[in-house]
């Protein structure tokens, strides 16, 4: 019999849905090159035109600011390109702006984050930036799910000149982004966040902002980023964004989902600590310490009982070890080693959150009961409670 798997780990990477698969399959029956004139090869660029346009649409950028990548890791990559001096840095930041920046020769002055999870960009303001300055900061944290100060930011990096780069991978498609609105100069996005295909992600650049050239070659990408594109990718990544913009309210479902399942887990275990939860957060986002238990046994046990959920971020190596955002925010070991994080999304069902609470209820030496269940009224996407009575 084959074990009924349970997917939480929406963070890492989003199922794909079935509009971006549509729209992949249509894309990989045109022919054409999309910098080709004939007939073929215009309909080749149509669907990347489209595809613009909608992954535009879901950050409130403009369609000729969107410059399309093989993901994000290249996108925050591509936004250091030029001759930075002094680079602000936090230290929550996924490791593809850490190791760039770390890489870039620069000056990297490191932010402090709270305890609460949040950056301490006003550490900018103290410092004193040498020549042409570079700041980053995400949109909401990939692993607490903290939503970051990325506006408030953007006050003080315009009124000294530094220029911000916003890692809104996590963000995108789970809470309402406004590039424009913002102030920040670029901003980095992944297709398979949000249920598009793995290998596509976009760069957005401030019309009339100068950056060097991403990659040198044909010209494509506004001759920002020189290569043929990678149409059915890129279809996909659009088809996925225009999605994603339309459940842009599904967000408030998934956080009752979200609540009530840590409810569960507190009443179930005391002792464990829901880390980040003084703070704004994604919806969707749990980072759960169980102290005196390691994360990376936690994360193989869940796995055998059918439930997938990570410890630390999917881009380093599949292996589990030390976290570096919960290290930054000055944690205990025994409880930064023994966080795990639990991500749902829009498919994410009532069943799924029961079957994990069955499953942590089995780590603890416990059977599984009614009691200590996520419950809806109204079914999967309807309001949510914690039981604790018998059914």
């Amino acid at each position: 019999m084959t074990l009924q798997r349970t997917y939480l780990d929406y963070n890492a990477s989003a199922p794909l849905r079935h509009e971006a698969r549509t729209a992949m399959l249509a894309a990989l029956e045109v022919t054409g090159n999309p910098s080709s004139v004939h007939a073929e090869g215009r309909a080749a660029r149509a669907l990347i035109d489209l595809a613009r346009e909608q992954v535009a649409a879901l950050v409130g950028a403009k369609p000729s600011e969107v410059v399309f990548t093989s993901g994000a890791t290249e996108a925050n990559a591509a936004a250091f390109t030029g001759h930075w001096e002094t680079l602000f840095i936090p230290a929550i930041e996924h490791a593809s702006i850490l190791s760039p920046a770390n890489a870039s020769g620069a000056r990297v002055i490191e932010i402090e984050a709270h305890p609460n999870g949040i950056a301490a960009m006003d550490m900018m303001t103290a410092v004193a930036a040498q020549g042409r300055a570079f700041a980053a900061l995400q949109m909401a944290n990939n692993e607490t799910g903290v939503i970051q100060p990325v506006g408030e930011a953007a006050v003080h990096t315009r009124a000294h000149g530094i220029h911000l780069h916003c890692d809104a991978v996590q963000a995108a498609g789970r809470i309402a982004i406004d590039f424009q609105a913002l102030g920040v100069d670029t901003m980095s996005l992944s297709s398979h966040k949000i249920g598009g295909p793995k290998g596509a992600g976009a760069l957005i650049i401030r019309d009339g902002l100068s950056l060097p050239v991403l990659m040198p070659g044909g010209g494509q990408e506004r001759r920002r980023r020189g290569g043929t594109e990678n149409v059915a990718a890129i279809a996909g990544f659009g088809a996925a964004a225009a999605l994603a913009a339309r459940e842009l309210e599904r967000a408030a479902a998934i956080k009752v989902l979200r609540d009530t399942l840590e409810r569960a887990i507190l009443e179930l275990t005391p002792e464990a600590i829901i880390l980040g939860a003084e703070a704004p957060r994604l919806a969707n986002t749990s980072c759960i310490a169980w102290p005196g238990k390691s994360a990376e046994t936690l994360v193989i046990m869940l796995d055998l009982a059918g439930i997938a959920v990570s410890a630390g971020s999917a881009c380093s190596s599949g292996k589990v070890g030390q976290n570096h955002v919960l290290a930054a925010l000055g944690l205990m070991p025994e409880i930064a080693q023994s966080a795990i994080r639990v991500s749902l999304g829009p498919q994410t069902t009532v069943s799924d959150c029961n079957a994990f609470l069955d499953a942590w209820r089995a780590i603890r030496g416990e059977r599984p009961a009614s009691q200590h269940k996520v419950t809806a009224a109204t079914g999967s996407g309807g309001p949510a409670h914690v039981s604790s009575g018998v059914h």
